[in-house]
């Protein structure tokens, strides 16, 4: 018999966020979304607003909440350096006080919750491809320090509140993730290259594009982080999430042109600071324990953002 479970998604009406809400709901489970919708919005669940086993709730996790939960996902933070970089010290904060303050509640409530860590915690990586039991190359007073340093900060927070009071805990280090419901202004690569390519403006690569990234699209990466709520209590992570296929950033630059049709033209800008030369992850781990790989091909993945970018654009 399938089992109904009340579960809280911080960062609900998000990219990934709203995605799993959607899954939830369809699951048949009550869900309860809280966003202070700095980078979420609640266009991307209104269809889900009428749901009686959905609700929405405007909140800031960096103050305390008090529910009755069985489980929690904790995705709350802005994820792109454009995003996190705004306001350096919230960023940090929502990492640290939120998930202290999510924790707090799941240990009230024993509750089991997942946190959405990312690759940021291995920095600009000198193992290649990155391994959970890599510590990573983190520069501790950079730009991107906000979230990096945050992320791992969260981490350590989880491990402790495992270790010294029993939380039932799963961190996800989730790798680069692309899909519909993208913030079209996050300066991540594949929404602002779609975004160009749409618009006929110049497609601006940072670098000579050389460097390398791994595409996962939102499906499976909500497949992933389900599986890892289920499994049992001994396997805690923390577990690489995404897609192990790697490409260069021209080689996608150049693949969104020829999808889109566009005339755009591919420029070059200077390389950000800290910005990493490579990223993949080795997810013999997920694999193992979860019985997960990513299963949309990168084309068909690409077919279905570039669709909702053209939709996005025309409603404006």
């Amino acid at each position: 018999m399938h089992l109904k479970k009340r579960i809280l998604v911080t960062g609900g009406a998000g990219f990934l966020g709203s995605h799993l809400c959607d899954r939830l709901i369809a699951a048949g489970h009550d869900v309860i979304c809280v966003d202070n919708c700095f980078t979420g919005t609640k266009h991307n669940v209104y269809h889900l607003m009428d749901d009686p086993h959905f609700e929405f709730m405007r909140h800031d996790i960096t103050f305390p909440l008090y529910l009755e939960m069985d489980e929690i996902y904790n995705l709350a933070c802005p994820a792109s350096p454009i995003h996190y970089q705004h306001d350096p010290v919230q960023t940090t904060k929502t990492c640290v006080h939120g998930s202290i303050n999510m924790l707090g509640l799941a240990k009230r409530t024993r509750a089991k919750i997942l946190q959405a860590s990312t690759s940021e915690v291995y920095g600009d990586p000198e193992m290649h491809p990155q391994r959970e039991d890599y510590w990573g190359h983190v520069n501790p007073i950079g730009t991107r320090s906000c979230y990096d340093e945050g992320k791992r900060c969260a981490e350590t927070l989880f491990m402790d509140y495992h270790r010294q009071h029993g939380v039932r805990i799963k961190v996800a280090r989730i790798f680069n993730t692309y899909g519909p419901r993208m913030h079209p202004n996050d300066g991540r690569v594949v929404s602002n290259f779609i975004v160009q390519a749409l618009r006929g403006e110049e497609i601006t690569i940072y670098g000579d594009g050389s460097q390398t990234r791994s595409f996962c699209y939102v499906d499976d990466m909500i497949e992933a982080f389900l599986r890892l709520m289920g499994t049992g209590p001994e396997f805690t992570g923390p577990v690489n999430l995404g897609n192990p296929h790697e490409f260069t950033i021209r080689e996608l630059a150049e693949r969104i042109v020829a999808m889109t049709g566009s005339r755009s033209k591919i420029v070059h800008k200077p390389l950000p600071h800290d910005d990493p030369r490579q990223r993949k992850p080795d997810i013999a781990l997920a694999r193992e324990r979860l019985g997960w790989e990513p299963r949309v091909p990168f084309e068909e993945g690409l077919i279905r953002t570039v669709a909702y970018f053209e939709e996005f654009l025309r409603a404006l």
